[in-house]
């Protein structure tokens, strides 16, 4: 009997296990030793192997440990689903009963997603979009959305055998039209008092917080006041605050205002999320927003950033039609453009956008990512829709466009109204974290955001490697400690120290980046041989394994 452990090398595993199998030269003299020893193993009646001490030992890597503190070479030990050594002198690799070489690789935390589309969770469990960026817990519920009651989904997720963590929100959205529908007005006082009953109930059923997307409908409809009162139910238990912003366009400062103004009178966290200035009227206008988020902070507030590094954004067609127009639905909206006067301002309302807020100013910004109703418009823009079609290119032309297109059941659109100077500004803040804003993907599923495949490993192989935006260590703090700790989970999640759970991803700092592009989005990224989740390899040498270790997360 050999008690060796397998030592991990390149180019020698199987795809049967979650960390492979190794066929290793056996020398001659193991098999003397072995001859020798095995007449007296057989000779011992009682006698039992003993067992590795670890089951997983990784050795001789680099280690970024996401407190921003200097890399350091250290091996880790894991026991079950927790680190349980780390040591700066070499570890045993006989205590071990798995083994990984990472010699000439970085070591870090599994990245911490705090802004995921995680809608397609359960047709997706491996999560395999996500997991190969290196991510090991996704916070879902962003923008308002998320399931409800939140318990029984949950329990569904944790069933279906996850490849990486999640976690969630409760959603604004969600709740105002469970209450209210789509109406445009302010909640009575028994509806504020049955949505604030909601939000207290996803709390108590695991929730770390609650999402509003104040720019879309039927959250737009909702006063400052409404998210208030929410928001103080779900501080009551510890929750977070993460806020679309009303506006993020023309109204940006006004938006970043009231999220501040909830942080203070909701006595809540906020992150400002996917936080960004849209269209050319707004760029440079990152300088005011960040400064008004350190003032904000010096007064005693609590308040975040996240954000995704692209400057194109995502979302649905709708967000081109003024809010007013959407209340009641698609029903109502056919109604109003029966109307030639609200027709007329419909359409106005929509040109306005498209000049100044997502639209850039330019039709050829606008281009269509998943369209259900017509997949060859699939990664082409609104301006070579005009052009099929033959209406011209101006803006009222492309109006008409859009409303058609809403009324077939709308589509999901990405839109280029970023500037990089406020990406890169934005990002340099030593407030912000990272976050995809991505959904759970898979080849040959429309044209997304490339966010979807590669926010991560973009920071570290365009922002860190590339630009030198951020130094290493500052990428993974705010891709893991400091997500981590805005979610309550310093000490547990996001971490390399004795004690956390092994969420680790192992990264090569000299190729790790996304080739995922607009064109081409479906391209998993590079540079990330392996992503631990509880102490489990589900990414191995670059390679999805068989091994569903994530759990469903429920905050305590």
């Amino acid at each position: 009997m050999n008690n060796a452990p397998f030592i991990f090398h390149p180019s020698s595993f199987s795809l049967q296990s979650p960390y492979r199998t190794l066929t290793r030269p056996i020398q001659m003299r193991a098999l003397l030793l072995l001859a020798i020893a095995a007449p007296l193993m057989l000779a011992a009646p009682g006698a039992h192997a003993q067992q590795p001490e670890w089951t997983l030992l990784i050795r001789g890597g680099t280690v970024v440990d996401g407190t921003g503190a200097a890399r350091y070479a250290a091996d880790i030990a894991v026991r079950g689903d927790r680190i349980v050594a780390v040591s700066r002198t070499p570890l045993d690799a006989a205590r071990a009963e798995h083994v990984i070489d990472a010699r000439g690789l970085i070591v870090a935390p599994g990245f911490i997603d705090l802004h995921a589309h995680l809608e397609p969770l359960l047709r997706m469990p491996d999560a395999k979009s996500a997991v190969t960026q290196g991510i090991t817990l996704s916070l879902g519920g962003p923008d308002g959305g998320g399931p409800f009651p939140l318990k029984p989904y949950l329990d569904s997720a944790q069933r279906a055998g996850l490849g990486m963590n999640v976690a969630y929100l409760v959603g604004h959205n969600v709740i105002r039209q469970r209450v209210m529908g789509t109406e445009n007005r302010a909640p009575t006082p028994d509806e504020l008092q049955r949505m604030i009953g909601m939000v207290r109930q996803g709390m108590g059923e695991g929730a770390f917080g609650i999402s509003t997307g104040l720019r879309y409908v039927p959250g737009f409809y909702s006063k400052t006041d409404e998210v208030v009162a929410l928001a103080r139910a779900a501080a009551d238990s510890g929750g977070i605050y993460t806020s679309h912003l009303r506006e993020e366009g023309l109204g940006l400062i006004e938006g970043v205002a009231e999220a501040i103004t909830i942080a203070r009178d909701g006595r809540i966290p906020v992150v400002l999320t996917h936080h960004k200035a849209v269209g050319p009227p707004m760029w440079g206008k990152s300088v005011e927003t960040l400064r008004m988020v350190d003032e904000a902070r010096a007064a005693g507030l609590d308040v975040m950033i996240d954000q995704y590094p692209y400057v194109a954004s995502q979302t649905g067609l709708g967000v081109l039609i003024p809010p007013w127009a959407l209340s009641g639905g698609t029903r109502a909206l056919r109604e109003r453009l029966a109307d030639p006067v609200l027709r007329d301002s419909i359409e106005k309302g929509i040109v306005h956008l498209l000049e100044t807020d997502r639209g850039g100013g330019d039709t050829k910004r606008v281009q269509f990512g998943s369209v259900a109703w017509d997949r060859t418009l699939e990664g082409k823009t609104l301006y070579d829709w005009a052009e099929r079609r033959g209406v011209g290119h101006s803006m009222l032309a492309a109006a008409k466009l859009v409303l058609e297109g809403e009324l077939n059941g709308s589509a999901s659109m990405v839109y280029f109204i970023m500037d990089e100077g406020d990406v890169r500004r934005i990002m340099a803040h030593p407030q912000t974290m990272i976050a995809s804003d991505g959904s759970l993907t898979r080849p040959g599923q429309g044209v997304p955001h490339p966010r979807s495949y590669g926010t991560f490993p973009r920071v570290l192989g365009e922002y860190v490697r590339a630009q030198h935006v951020l130094t290493l260590e500052q990428a993974v703090r705010k891709m893991t400690g400091m997500p981590a700790a805005r979610l309550g989970l310093q000490g547990q999640r996001g971490c390399v120290t004795v004690g956390c759970y092994a969420d680790i991803t192992i990264f090569d700092a000299a190729t790790v980046g996304s080739p995922a592009t607009f064109v081409q989005p479906h391209q998993y990224a590079t540079g990330i041989p392996y992503v631990i989740v509880n102490g489990v390899a589900v990414v191995s040498q670059g390679e999805m394994t068989s091994a569903r270790p994530g759990r469903a997360l429920r905050k305590r």
